[in-house]
């Protein structure tokens, strides 16, 4: 974090300083909101939770060595004392990206893909400058703030993933850090139970973005994308496009190896390179072409891009992460979140990484916030599994996971339904063979990641084979 004192921080956010008998204390450290991850000199920023106020840890806090709590009341440690917290990040995170040296910030936002293709972005762009990104899947009004503040004066790049969930959250979120470059990837599906009017009121909202740029910023657009496309007309700034049938930068030509990574050619006005990506799945060549056209779009070559793309891993957990453990069992974790979207690319990659006869197995949570269209989009999953070579299904949880297994089963699927994570783990456990590849996936309060991890570390007991 750009170096403030404590004076300067409640100036910012007009609060008051309790409690702190030297205003000049330096906060140089990242806020934080998790008492357990204070650092000396930093500045812990006291929330309420689902469970627990962020004020109960301020004392905590301060023998960990944070300078001082942005809190809503006196907490009997120095503290900077506002109306609301969560409207003071904002504040702060503005008035430290006023104390940068003319960063670019870029953002990025889309129903599906936003964290992946984030990931890699931020790699491409360290090969250019100095670069800060969304930490996992930080892309709200809390999050958004956090990352800023881990800027510093040697930054240049800020790469702000941000997500929606109605009209004006993203218009809220470019308020407080107003991007230089707007990427676009998605329209689809995720939360369409928040938004209301399907996908016309996705893209107006998601569009939302584009319409903050300056004139001389810079809009990337998915080409292949009709309801982002339309957003062009929204913006004032240059539009730069990008995909696999259609766009200025285009990937082309894609072949996926035995473990299911993608490799592509990159092209854009006449230069071509090869890159070979290191992740899983045929749905990472969208991700990354998205994310060559913004280097490209920032002055980096074609060849620059395709080496650092086919250098990337990896980051955010959940994932697509990929496991082979020691008794031919590969564990697909992608167990973060989940959408009708997502399935499908995620099915997809399962398919390709069980070939050579390999069974297929799916083990799939409920899909949360779809709202009125939730029943006809489970209900088309199960079919969507039956059509797509997966072998063995397994799906967790209640009313709507049974409409999963019944679409399944209905078109020739082979299913069982069960209710809940623990019951997976303990049927997969009892027919899993050597060679399986076993994807795990489902919106995250399903709690599949806890499966997928105590899969992952298991040996071979319990396997059969």
């Amino acid at each position: 974090m750009v170096p403030m004192t404590l004076q300067e921080i409640a100036e910012a956010v007009g609060g008051a300083l309790h409690d702190a008998p030297d205003a000049d204390v330096v906060v140089d450290r990242p806020g934080v909101i998790d008492s357990r991850l204070v650092e000396p000199g930093a500045l812990f920023i006291a929330l309420p939770g689902e469970r627990t106020d962020g004020h109960r840890f301020a004392e905590a806090a301060a023998r960990a060595g944070a300078a001082a709590v942005l809190a809503a009341r006196p907490v009997g440690v120095p503290a900077i004392v506002v109306p609301d917290v969560q409207d003071a990040m904002g504040d702060l995170a503005r008035a430290v990206l006023g104390r940068l040296k003319s960063p670019t910030v870029i953002a990025l936002t889309g129903s599906a893909g936003k964290t992946s293709t984030k990931d890699l972005l931020a790699q491409v762009l360290e090969t250019m400058d100095t670069t800060v990104a969304t930490p996992l899947s930080f892309n709200g009004e809390i999050g958004l703030p956090l990352t800023v503040m881990r800027a510093d004066e040697n930054t240049r790049l800020l790469v702000l993933e941000m997500g929606s969930r109605g009209m004006g959250h993203i218009a809220y979120l470019t308020g407080i850090v107003p991007p230089k470059v707007g990427l676009v990837l998605n329209v689809g599906t995720a939360h369409v139970g928040e938004f209301g009017g399907g996908k016309d009121s996705i893209a107006a909202a998601k569009g939302e973005l584009v319409e903050a740029l300056p004139a001389d910023g810079l809009a990337v657009l998915n080409a292949d994308d009709p309801y982002v496309m339309s957003m062009a007309p929204r913006t004032s700034a240059p539009v730069l496009t990008f995909g696999l049938e259609a766009g200025d930068v285009r990937a082309v030509d894609v072949e996926l190896d035995a473990a299911g990574r993608p490799s592509f050619t990159l092209t854009h006005q006449g230069e071509k390179a090869r890159v070979a990506l290191g992740l899983h799945g045929a749905h990472h060549v969208a991700n990354a072409s998205a994310a060559a056209a913004v280097a490209i779009g920032l002055g980096a070559s074609v060849q620059k891009v395709a080496k650092a793309l086919s250098s990337a891993r990896q980051l955010t957990p959940g994932r697509m992460d990929v496991t082979e453990r020691p008794d031919g069992v590969t564990v697909i974790n992608d167990a973060f979140n989940a959408n009708p979207d997502s399935m499908a690319v995620a099915l997809a990659a399962l398919v390709a990484m069980a070939a050579d006869g390999r069974r297929a197995v799916a083990v799939l949570g409920e899909m949360r916030e779809l709202g009125e269209e939730s029943e006809a989009h489970h209900a088309e999953l199960g079919r969507l599994v039956s059509q797509s070579g997966v072998t063995d299904l397994i799906a967790v949880g209640g009313a709507e996971a049974a409409l999963v297994h019944a679409g399944a089963v209905e078109g020739g699927a082979t299913s069982t339904l069960v209710p809940n994570r623990d019951a997976a783990l303990d049927l997969l456990l009892t027919y899993l063979k050597p060679g399986d590849v076993v994807l795990i996936k489902g919106s995250h309060s399903v709690g599949l990641e806890d499966t997928a991890m105590r899969l992952t570390k298991l040996d071979a007991v319990g396997i059969v084979g």
